[in-house]
Order: C-alpha cells, then sequence, then structure tokens
C-alpha cells in the first residue's frame, strides 16, 4: 500500500455494537450528518439480541426516577419523540399502575404526586377494580399513569431497514479487540471473528457502543474515565393470569418489584430489585464481563420473586414461568444511589477521534443524538 493510500481512511466511522445505540447512531451519522463509508462491527450473528433485548422493554415516562429528577425529566420529555419516531415498536394498549407501599418507600404516594406534577407527567387514581388486585395493608395507594413498552424485534427490524439503506456494512460475529492511533490515518481498528481471523480496519472516527464492554481493548484505548458497575441480572419472563394480562405494575420506591408486557413474546417480565441482580463487580480492563455471563450457572430466583411480589398481588401467584433472559447490566457507580441514569458520552484525548457512549435507557437515545449534533465531523464520503 502506498502512503498516499494510507492516508485515506477506509472508513468514515466504525461503529462497535449492534444494538440500538449503535445502530441508531450509525442511521444518524449516514442520514444526518452524511457519512458514506461506515462499518458496524456486533458480536452477536444478529443486531439487538443482547442487551437491547435481555430487559424489561420499558419507554419510560419518568415516574419511575423520583430520586433522580434530571432523569425523570428527560423520560417525560423523550417518551412523546419516541412513540413519534417509532410508532410500529411501541405497545400502548395496557393498563399501566404505579403503586406506593405503605413501608419501606423512600417516597410516600403524596410525594410521588407531587413529583409526577413538577416533572408534567400525567397520573390520576385507579379505579376500585383495579386497586382490589392489591394487597390494602401493605399497599398505600394505587396511581393510574401513562407508559408504554417495545417491541425489540420490531426494532431490530427498523434498524436492518435503514442501515441497508444507508449503505452501512455490517459484520456479524466479529468483535473489535483493540484501537490505537495510526500513523498516516487518524484511527485503526482489529477485528476478530468468532473463527479467530483478524484484519485492520483504518477509520476517521469510532463510536465505542459496546455498553457492557466498553472499556474491554487492547491498543491506545485507555478506558472511560466514569466508574462502571456491572451486573449479571435475571428478567425473568411469566404467563399472568388472565385478571393481569392486560396490566403493567410498578410498586415504589425502594426494594420492590415490577411486571411489565415483553411484546417481544407476548409475556411479561417480572424483576424484582432484590433478586434480579444475581451479582456484581466494578468494571476493569480484562475482566470481561460477557466471560462472565457465558460462565454463570444462571439458577434462578423466580421463586423468590413470585413469593415476595405474591405479598403485595396475590394474582401474581397464578403466574407460570416460562424464561429466563440473563444480562449484563452496566451502570454507572455515582448514580447507585439516586437510580439516575444519564447517558456516558466521554471523547477519548488519547484518542481524537474516538467516542464511548452508554445510555441506561431507551429514550436516552435523544440525549446522545443531540451531543452528536454539537460534535464537527471532517469526514470524506466516496
Amino acid at each position: 500500500m502506498s502512503s498516499a493510500q494510507a492516508s485515506q481512511p477506509e472508513q468514515d466511522a466504525v461503529i462497535i455494537g449492534g444494538g440500538f445505540y449503535g445502530a441508531a447512531i450509525a442511521v444518524y451519522l449516514a442520514k444526518q450528518r452524511g457519512f458514506k463509508r461506515i462499518l458496524l462491527v456486533e458480536r452477536e450473528a444478529a443486531l439487538m439480541t443482547r442487551a437491547s433485548y435481555n430487559n424489561q422493554a420499558r419507554v419510560h415516562n419518568g415516574y419511575h426516577y423520583p430520586r433522580s429528577f434530571t432523569t425523570a425529566y428527560r423520560s417525560r420529555v423523550n417518551l412523546p419523540r419516541f412513540v413519534q419516531d417509532w410508532p410500529q415498536v411501541v405497545k400502548q394498549d395496557f393498563t399501566k399502575l404505579y403503586a406506593i407501599a405503605r413501608r419501606n418507600s423512600k417516597v410516600t404516594a403524596k410525594q410521588f404526586e407531587r413529583f409526577c406534577r413538577d416533572i408534567g407527567a400525567d397520573l390520576k387514581p385507579a379505579d376500585p377494580a383495579l386497586r382490589d388486585l392489591f394487597e390494602p395493608r401493605l399497599i398505600e395507594e394505587v396511581f393510574l399513569v401513562e407508559e408504554y413498552a417495545f417491541d425489540t424485534t420490531r426494532l431490530a427490524a427498523w434498524a436492518a431497514r435503514e442501515l441497508a439503506e444507508s449503505g452501512v456494512q455490517i459484520r456479524y460475529q466479529t468483535r473489535v479487540t483493540s484501537i490505537s492511533r495510526g500513523a498516516a490515518v487518524p484511527l485503526q481498528v482489529v477485528t476478530q471473528t468468532s473463527l479467530g481471523e483478524e484484519a485492520l480496519t483504518t477509520c476517521r472516527y469510532v463510536f465505542n457502543c459496546t455498553y457492557s464492554g466498553l472499556n474491554q481493548f487492547a491498543g491506545d484505548f485507555a478506558g472511560v474515565s466514569t466508574g462502571l458497575k456491572q451486573e449479571i441480572t435475571e428478567m425473568a419472563l411469566m404467563q399472568m393470569p388472565e385478571s393481569l394480562e392486560g396490566l403493567g405494575v410498578t410498586v415504589m420506591d425502594g426494594p420492590f418489584f415490577s411486571l411489565m408486557p415483553f411484546p417481544a413474546r407476548g409475556l411479561h417480565t417480572l424483576s424484582h430489585v432484590r433478586y434480579t441482580p444475581h451479582l456484581h463487580w466494578n468494571d476493569e480492563k480484562g475482566l470481561d464481563p460477557y466471560e462472565k455471563l457465558r460462565l454463570y450457572e444462571r439458577d434462578s430466583r423466580v421463586d423468590r420473586m413470585v413469593r415476595d411480589v405474591g405479598r403485595y398481588i396475590p394474582e401474581v401467584l397464578k403466574a407460570q414461568h416460562k424464561d429466563s433472559l440473563f444480562e449484563v447490566k452496566t451502570i454507572l457507580v455515582k448514580n447507585e444511589g439516586d437510580d439516575g441514569r444519564p447517558i456516558l458520552f466521554e471523547k477519548h484525548a488519547e484518542l481524537p477521534g474516538c467516542f464511548s457512549v452508554l445510555g441506561g435507557k431507551i429514550d436516552n437515545i435523544y440525549d446522545v443524538l443531540e451531543k452528536l449534533d454539537t460534535e464537527s465531523f471532517s469526514h470524506q464520503g466516496q
């Protein structure tokens, strides 16, 4: 290769990770910023099969975050935008309830009402038939709210279609092993297939959207400066009895639980603050979270979840456990105490053109795109 050829990168951008964030950023760069040569690298055999799929599938409207006003308010603002932009993936045809526990809750019913008024989120007292589903000695108040679920399989279909239209090249069953500064080109990315075949790609920009794998690269990549905590989590998939089939319920705000429709499987997720996290550790380079998950024995805690939830909603005791989704969940250490879910958007000074992005919720995508709107990109399309 001549030096003239070497100075022209093969790609305008390499996106690492084919989850929702990686796909959405690739589409944004192609359609909004004029990038012509984009490579998306995904370690699985299809888009959005990991953290984008293995979660509660909730489109937040702010109710979940009474201890983090900023996260709550951003969710409330982002939800209508998400519904407008992805109407085909949003499930709205269910009744969503938030209930406030009498004991051990960090907010009272009055505080929750005031908080919802402050962020502009609708709520009203649930009617008696819905209240009767709850054990009144344990539940102070039940509210009817507006909150939705999303179908990840439909979202993945959208991504595949948009990426193809945008000319984004995708390498499946491939992972990035190192990111380095190039001599005559800005950045060099080494990829490795599941068969062990390695390749070097040169590019102007790298977008690290690997969620749990943010820090797992060799080369000149020093890792993100923000502390990350990793958790192996279990999301139980349940067939709810007819009495709960059309409902989503969250009991607030402490060691409590949620049950939400999971449109991709026609079931409900059941998650419990105490039993959903199985194992946790502080993220560090060389400690591969995906490998820890692969080796984890995955003993379900669904019996304990159902037993505890059944004290508050007796009908849950009739639910049938169909499956459990185990995944690595990544959160910012600084937000452990307040449940906030801000995005992580980091530009790496040691690797100009390299960005790391972590979003805790699907509707955070707008926060990422707004950050990208402020960036000036230099790239040459072919």
